[in-house]
């Protein structure tokens, strides 16, 4: 993600937001679906300046078309899986201050995903599992934000473009409006990752568009895409970041308590997340070749585990551990999955086009690896940690 904040455009950030978020209603004006007419084409660095400057939009509201191919066929199981995994159409909500909520509607139960500016919420309602956390403190919006100048976009290019190759600014047309599209593909350490591609609004800078392409691959592996857009204020009550009642939560790095600022605290390090845990991390320096950056408590229920992190930008590798659950047949209880031999330990594997995830117990503790890298890397990885 380090590369993705080294754009000048917010509005281009937004359309990142809303992958990563992986991104109509009443009440909202809708935009004219009369002008279907592709752009004028201009350079990449004009069309982003008119995007950052374009009028500011009070908010967006939009029905999407979210695709989904990143897993094998045959290994979900009928009937019961969430339409984050399977693709869905939905709905889309996004203030002006870059609060959205993303619903995915489906037979099986609706997904929703959801950022209101404090913290974000991953709410699967076929399993009734949220995953939860809070964001990172941003500054505060200025009024006052001077415009965009071509110099600074041109320099914002000019540092993206040492991580990443630019296409120039495509005109198309997305959910009947005008827009731009621009393809950007890592030069080094993407991972598994092939390409991107951006698709902006021409005359509002308002995001339409996010695709990703694993390497080698044709068409896109996950897309979301609106279909209709209408433009006006977002009411308060609509993002809501607070878990359902009743929903088993996971906490991503809980706070603790608050620091003499009033700003939350948070266990990080491998000493204080260690005394935290009624078991013994495994955490070596080094993991598949990568080295280990950070070790954070999260929180699964009333229960407590860690997250570590080996490796940098893309290709980095990120491994869950805590307590087993009796019973319980591993993190992908219900999926048919290929079995793994992770040193004598029965695991599962889940291979796509842009990553490997891999779970296993030993000795009363749960694992999971997961990473941008081909299984061989993944499990090398898993076998590190015995």
């Amino acid at each position: 993600m380090k590369r993705l904040r080294t754009t000048s455009s917010p509005r281009l950030l937004a359309i990142v937001a809303v992958l990563v978020a992986v991104v109509a209603g009443a009440g909202i004006a809708q935009a004219s679906l009369n002008d279907t007419a592709k752009p004028a084409p201009k350079p990449l660095d004009r069309a982003i300046l008119d995007a950052a400057n374009a009028p500011p939009v009070d908010g967006v509201t939009a029905r999407i078309k979210f695709t989904n191919n990143l897993l094998p066929s045959g290994s979900l199981p009928e009937n019961t899986a969430s339409p984050t995994l399977t693709g869905a159409d939905g709905r889309l909500w996004l203030a002006n201050d870059g609060r959205l909520r993303l619903e995915l509607q489906s037979s099986n139960g609706d997904a929703q995903i959801v950022a209101d500016g404090k913290r974000f919420m991953l709410y699967d309602a076929a399993s009734k599992t949220a995953f939860t956390g809070a964001l990172p403190e941003g500054k505060e919006r200025k009024a006052d934000r001077k415009p965009a100048t071509l110099d600074g976009v041109r320099q914002g290019l000019a540092k993206l473009g040492e991580l990443w190759t630019l296409s120039g600014a495509t005109p198309t047309t997305t959910a009947d409006r005008p827009s731009y599209t621009v393809r950007i593909a890592p030069k080094d350490d993407g991972g598994l990752l092939g390409a991107a591609e951006l698709a902006w609004d021409a005359a509002r800078g308002v995001p339409l568009r996010a695709a990703v392409y694993a390497q080698g691959e044709r068409d896109p592996v996950l897309e979301i895409e609106a279909t209709e857009i209408g433009y006006g204020p977002i009411a308060a009550g609509k993002i809501d970041a607070t878990p359902p009642e009743g929903a088993k939560v996971t906490e991503l790095n809980p706070s603790t308590g608050v620091d003499a600022h009033g700003r939350p605290t948070h266990v990080t390090g491998l000493a204080a997340v260690q005394q935290r845990l009624p078991f013994q991390i495994s955490a070596p320096e080094e993991l598949a070749g990568l080295p280990r950056r950070s070790v954070s408590l999260i929180r699964v229920g009333e229960r407590e585990g860690a997250l570590l992190r080996y490796g940098d930008g893309l290709g980095q590798i990120l491994v869950f551990q805590g307590t087993a659950e009796p019973g319980k047949k591993g993190a992908f209880d219900g999926v048919t999955l290929p079995q793994v031999n992770i040193d004598g330990a029965t695991g599962q594997e889940l291979a796509t086009t842009l990553g490997t995830l891999v779970t296993f117990e030993s000795g009363g503790v749960s694992y999971l690896v997961a990473g941008s890298v081909p299984p061989v890397a993944a499990e090398n990885a898993a076998r590190g940690l015995k």
